[in-house]
């Protein structure tokens, strides 16, 4: 999941060596929550300008910029803005994530590959997708969870993952596969010694753990923006895992992209959000899953084409 970055400050005023830097402007503040929505879908509200600042703030003093106006400019400088964009992202959002999370979500979601794998053709491949994946624990725990599903069904397991996220330092991490020990606390003890090694030559006490290939050949990670999920090439998918991350949405894009996410779904295929992330999104194609502590859907076999979408 990604959430705005929060960072307190004792003051809206920030020091640049012996120069203090003004807040941000009024006008200033709406050219950036402009610019973060449009390429991002998160909508910052004023109330949390303060917050908006601070972030800015940082980057800048890193590069050694004491002006909001000129950061700006940069962000649009070629080629070189493409790659602070991608750092000030990055700086924005928080990798808030961890393994096995949302326990409710996740025992749903095993006994739904349960019975989509028994009822797809022997040897026919599961597809998964955590839109959001951050550092890849996400896309792990689902892949161990469609593992266990196949051992239970008997068949060999055939399914492919995939992770998407906005931000290219927190896919390397992802890609690495590499966790310390103090990450893994919601893993069963089981879990850890069939699907993690322990890396050699870390002698501390916080140790690292890498996911083992046997998980690790089925999960692919891969740069993308929630907001263009309509130019994703993924289709047919069986599961989409979308979970606390259109919080910080306004509900017209957070709707657009619901429904995006479900043209994506083969029939019969499941998308899970986060409860409350909406309470009145309706799409023909979809049908709420009766499970009080779970927000998920499944897409119809057969669609009334004739009802609108909002």
């Amino acid at each position: 999941m990604q959430v705005f970055r929060e960072r307190r400050e004792e003051g809206l005023t920030m020091n640049w060596g012996h120069k203090a830097i003004p807040p941000l402007s009024e006008a200033q503040f709406l050219l950036w929550q402009a610019l973060l929505e449009d390429r991002t879908g998160m909508y910052i509200p004023v109330e949390r300008k303060s917050l908006l600042q601070s972030n800015l703030s940082i980057r800048m003093r890193e590069i050694n910029c004491s002006d909001y106006d000129k950061y700006y400019g940069q962000i649009f400088a070629t080629p070189s803005g493409v790659l602070e964009w991608s750092i000030l992202v990055d700086r924005l959002m928080v990798q808030e994530t961890r393994f096995c999370r949302n326990v409710d979500s996740l025992d749903l979601l095993q006994r739904y590959l349960r019975h989509r794998i028994l009822n797809k053709k022997q040897n026919a491949a599961i597809s998964i997708w955590s839109v959001g994946c951050c550092t890849g624990e996400e896309p792990y725990t689902l892949a161990m969870v469609c593992y266990e599903a196949f051992l239970k069904s008997d068949r060999a397991p055939v399914f492919g993952v995939s992770g998407t996220d906005i931000s290219l330092p927190a896919i390397q991490k992802a890609r690495a596969g590499v966790y310390r020990k103090r990450q893994l606390s919601n893993i069963k003890q089981e879990w850890m010694g069939r699907y993690f090694d322990q890396s050699a030559g870390d002698q501390s006490t916080d140790d690292l753990f890498s996911v083992k290939d046997l998980i690790k050949q089925h999960v692919c990670f891969s740069m993308s923006n929630i907001v263009d999920t309509d130019k994703s090439p993924l289709k047919n998918v069986d599961v989409i895992y979308c979970q606390n991350v259109l919080l910080y949405f306004r509900v017209e894009r957070k709707h657009r992209i619901l429904n995006s996410l479900s043209e994506r779904l083969a029939p019969g295929g499941m998308l899970v959000i986060g409860q409350g992330e909406t309470n009145n999104w309706r799409n023909p194609l979809m049908q709420r899953v009766e499970d009080n502590r779970t927000l998920a859907f499944v897409r119809r076999e057969n669609p009334l084409n004739k009802q609108t979408t909002h």
